[in-house]
Formats: structure tokens, C-alpha cells, sequence
């Protein structure tokens, strides 16, 4: 068969010897850091501005919950997309569409004249925030040698814990002092120099394979995840006030849509053609991770959200004080990664995660304590001890997972670990807002009093906590570091092992050399097109 490598238009960078990065690939990771950075700081400013958005733009609570609802549903439909968009479309090129529609995205919203227009807005933004996380952990993975991978992977852990714990702070004193639209005029800026800055600096990484696209997949991704994540974002509301749509209705569909997807990408992975390939699930530490992530990822998200609940329904703050009483664990968690990351490549994982877990867990256990007499530093503490293990956790699991895949997967196994994220975060939520939901019913059924109440709902929540890290715990004791060498593809990359023959291709219309292994022949074209010999490899999908 015919393989065509495209190197997006620029010929792969040698890497510099010794463990230090080039410094086009320092500038490459830094852009993608600060975008990232950017959007996900803007999926958090929007917790607290949902009330004031309601009332200046005149409709219901439960229509104005559609702008956090849509943009949960477009990350899961698109997060699971891509490692097939990165592969396809290379990390130049996607750069550029993901922030191009996120600045978009932040310009309508700024401008909206009405709810509608906003909605769109938000679900433009999310069509960039969904693929930006993945294509920076992919970039890492592919041009950081393995003994540095812990570093980077700290930073990116940075970007992952203080963008979420700064968006509540930032929200909470521009409506104070500027009004809604003026979140997305901080935003939009720092966007839109992003994407100025990174379309000259974000090279292509690796090669481009363009696979052909399986349009069947797109919908039963579209119906499997969305159904699945709109599911579980109706179990808390259904909780409290019954959801718009029975929740049998949505889960039915995701369930048989998601079975339905995930079968046809085992068949079509055969071929190198699926748009999330599952393989990454034949390494048994990537599996672990997963699980670990999951519990983690929804213990995290759940308490984000019960927390500032409590300070403001219970002990009566203000948004801009329960903003700042959640910051210092979000800057703790981000501080620390770095340092865990360099921990990580030098004892590996388990001295991290065991004890990072059983931080967590002592965390958890103190939020089972609060009531309406509680100190506000209580809060402030537990939060802090909780951000404390998770990035202990956070760190070590992310690049251990994506460690143990082969280099030509880690796209999908960047992928994966989003979409494992996002499912976890609603899953999470859904979880401790029902807990919490059901408890207080029942107690102000009873007649206690609602401070009270609620108080009984957020023990409850974290007695169900920490239960769950207890299983966080378990798992993490049994995680190890991959130990599979390094060898170096694409732009100054490094990985596991490389898939067929290495293929290098010069800029422009030069021929491409190939290196003959001793079961394949491969013979170059002038148009940089290598025709390689059938071997026992697995089938290279075409490249074109």
C-alpha cells in the first residue's frame, strides 16, 4: 500500500543532546500552556456569573443552565474526537482552528444582544476549550524525553489546578465592579494574543496521517457521550426539581449510541482508522490511571462545587469571599506540581500517589465535619489539604498513563484521559449535588432547619467521599512507572517505539529518505510518497 507522511509544511527539528529541550519546542509547549491556560479559566469564570447573566438577560434558572449544560455536552461530543483530529489535521493546524473558534466564540458572547446568541457563543468556545488540553498533553508526550516528562507534566498540572481555583476570584470581582460582558472582555484579549503569538510559534510536531474519516462514528459519538453527560448533569436537578426530560431517555440513548461506537472503533482500530482507538487499554497501567483518575477527577470536581455551595447558602458569604477562601488550595495544587513532576521522574510514581491519596482522603474526612458554626479557615484548610494530595495524584497518574502507551497512540491516549475527565467531573457532580440534594429534603421534611439541613447533605456528601478514596488509595498502591526506552521520531520527539519504518521527509518537494529494516523494502517517490513493502507491522492507515 501507499503511505504518505506530511510533516505540516516544516521539516522535524533535531534534538539537542543531552536532557535539554530546544528552545523552539520550550516556546512551543509555553504558547500551548498559556492557551490552554486561557480556556479553561474561562470554563470557570462562568460558575458564579450563571445567576447575574439569568436576570439581566430575563429568562428562567432553568433555561440559563444551558449555558454551563451546553457547553458540558459539546467538550464530551468533542474531547473523544481528538486524538483522530490531532493525528489528522497536526498540532499547527488544529492550534490555530481551536483558538481561532475560541477567541470567536469570546467576541459573540461579548456582544450577545440576547440569550440565544450567548448560548451559541458558549458552545463555540467549547468546540476550542475541548481540544486544547489534549493537544498539549499530546505535545509533551511527543517532543519531552521520558526522565523529563514528570516536569512538564507538573506544569500542566499547574494549568489544570490554579486557572479553576483563579476563575471563581476573577468572576467574582469583575461583576462586582464591571458587569457580565466584561468576563469575556478579559478573556477575549489574552485569546486572541494567544493565537496571534502561537500561529508563529506553534511548529508541526510528528507526522500528519490522513486517515479517512468514519462519518458513522460522528453521530454515535455526538448521541453516545452527549446523552451520557446530559444524563448526568439532570440527576442533580432531577434531584431537586425534577428534570425537563426523564432521565431514562437520555441514558438509554447514550448507553446504546456509546455501545454502538465504541464497537464499530474496535473494528475499524484493525485498520488504523478508528477515531478514538481503544488499544491504549492493552497497557494495564493506562487502565489503572484511568481508574484512579475517574475516582480523583470526580472527588475534585464534586467538592468545587459543594464547598463554595456551603460558604454561600450556609455561612452566608459572598461570592468574592468564597472565591478567595477556594484560592489558596487552587495555587497550593498548582505550586506543587511542578515539584511532584520532578519527584516523578526520579523515584517514579507510587512515592507520590500512595501518600497523595491518603492526603485526600484526610481532607475529605475533614469536610465531613462542617455545620453551620463552622470557621470559614475550616474551609479554607480542608480545601487546601485536599488540593495538596490531588496534586500529589494529579501528576503522576497523567504521565505514568500516557508513558505506558505506544508514541503513535498517544494522541488517542491524550484523548481517552480527557474524555475520562469530563465524565468523571459530571459523574462527580451529579453525585455529591444528589447526595447533598435528597439529605436536606428529607431533614427539612422534618423540620430542621435549612443551614442545618444542608449541613446534614454536605456530611453525607463527604462520608460517600471518603469511601471513594478509599478506592483511590487501593488502586494507586499498584501503579508503577512505564519502563520502556526512548528512541527519537518527528520534531525532536522521543517515545516508547515507533511504528513501521521511519520515515523522514525534507521541506517542500525534496524526496524523502527512508531507512530499509530487515523485513521491510521501501522505495521513495520525488513527491515524498514511500511505498512500503507488506511486513507482520500492522497496516499503516493511508496518508495523503
Amino acid at each position: 500500500m501507499t503511505a504518505h507522511a506530511n510533516s505540516d509544511a516544516a521539516a522535524p527539528e533535531t534534538p539537542p543532546p543531552g536532557d535539554r529541550l530546544s528552545r523552539a519546542n520550550l516556546l512551543l509547549i509555553a504558547v500551548l500552556l498559556v492557551a490552554s491556560f486561557v480556556v479553561i479559566l474561562n470554563e470557570t469564570v462562568m460558575s458564579i456569573a450563571i445567576p447575574v447573566l439569568q436576570e439581566d438577560l430575563g429568562v428562567d434558572p432553568s433555561v440559563g443552565q444551558w449555558l454551563t449544560t451546553a457547553f458540558l455536552l459539546t467538550m464530551a461530543v468533542v474531547i473523544p474526537l481528538t486524538g483522530f483530529l490531532i493525528q489528522r489535521a497536526g498540532a499547527r493546524v488544529l492550534f490555530i482552528a481551536a483558538m481561532s473558534a475560541f477567541t470567536a466564540g469570546t467576541a459573540v458572547a461579548f456582544f450577545a444582544p440576547n440569550f440565544q446568541v450567548l448560548l451559541v457563543a458558549r458552545v463555540i468556545q467549547a468546540l476550542g476549550t475541548a481540544i486544547m488540553l489534549p493537544l498539549l498533553m499530546t505535545t509533551v508526550m511527543t517532543v519531552v524525553p521520558e526522565h523529563r516528562r514528570g516536569v512538564m507534566m507538573g506544569n500542566i498540572s499547574v494549568v489544570i489546578a490554579v486557572a479553576p481555583a483563579l476563575g471563581p476570584t476573577v468572576s467574582g470581582f469583575i461583576l462586582d465592579h464591571f458587569g457580565w460582558r466584561w468576563i469575556f472582555g478579559f478573556v477575549g484579549p489574552i485569546a486572541a494574543v494567544a493565537l496571534i503569538v502561537g500561529s508563529v510559534l506553534v511548529k508541526p510536531v510528528g507526522e500528519r496521517i490522513k486517515t479517512p474519516i468514519d462519518f458513522l462514528s460522528i453521530p454515535l459519538a455526538v448521541l453516545g457521550f452527549g446523552g451520557l453527560v446530559y444524563g448526568l448533569a439532570g440527576i442533580g436537578e432531577a434531584a431537586e426539581s425534577g428534570a425537563a426530560v426523564p432521565l431514562w431517555i437520555p441514558f438509554t440513548v447514550g448507553a446504546v449510541a456509546l455501545a454502538a461506537f465504541l464497537g464499530r472503533q474496535l473494528a475499524l482500530q484493525r485498520h488504523d482508522r478508528a477515531l478514538l482507538d481503544l488499544r491504549v487499554f492493552k497497557s494495564g497501567q493506562f487502565s489503572l490511571a484511568m481508574v484512579a483518575m475517574v475516582v480523583a477527577m470526580g472527588t475534585m470536581l464534586g467538592t468545587f462545587i459543594v464547598v463554595p455551595y456551603f460558604a454561600q447558602a450556609v455561612l452566608g458569604l459572598d461570592p468574592l469571599t468564597t472565591g478567595l477562601l477556594t484560592l489558596p488550595g487552587g495555587l497550593l495544587m498548582g505550586l506543587a506540581g511542578p515539584i511532584v513532576g520532578r519527584i516523578y521522574d526520579a523515584a517514579g510514581p507510587r512515592v507520590l500517589t500512595v501518600p497523595g491519596a491518603v492526603i485526600v482522603s484526610l481532607g475529605v474526612w475533614l469536610l465531613t465535619t462542617v455545620d453551620p458554626s463552622s470557621s470559614p479557615w475550616l474551609l479554607l484548610g480542608a480545601n487546601a489539604l485536599l488540593c495538596l494530595g490531588l496534586a500529589a495524584t494529579f501528576t503522576p497518574l497523567m504521565t505514568l498513563a500516557l508513558g505506558s502507551v505506544e508514541p503513535r497512540l498517544y494522541s488517542h491516549g491524550s484523548a481517552v484521559l480527557g474524555t475520562f475527565q469530563q465524565v468523571a467531573g459530571a459523574a462527580g457532580t451529579a453525585l455529591f449535588i444528589t447526595v447533598m440534594t435528597v439529605v436536606a429534603s428529607g431533614q427539612r421534611e422534618a423540620g430542621v432547619a435549612n443551614a442545618e439541613a444542608i449541613s446534614d447533605g454536605v456530611q453525607r456528601v463527604f462520608l460517600v467521599a471518603g469511601l471513594l478514596s478509599f478506592v483511590l488509595i487501593a488502586v494507586v498502591a499498584f501503579v508503577r512507572k512505564p519502563a520502556e526506552p526512548d528512541v527519537t521520531i518527528g520534531h525532536g520527539a522521543t517515545g516508547a517505539d515507533a511504528p513501521g519504518p521511519e520515515v523522514t521527509e525534507a521541506i517542500g518537494t525534496e524526496a524523502t529518505s527512508t531507512e530499509a529494516t530487515s523485513t521491510e523494502a521501501t522505495s521513495t517517490t520525488a513527491t515524498g510518497t514511500a511505498e512500503i513493502a507488506p511486513s507482520a507491522e500492522p497496516e499503516v492507515p493511508e496518508r495523503v
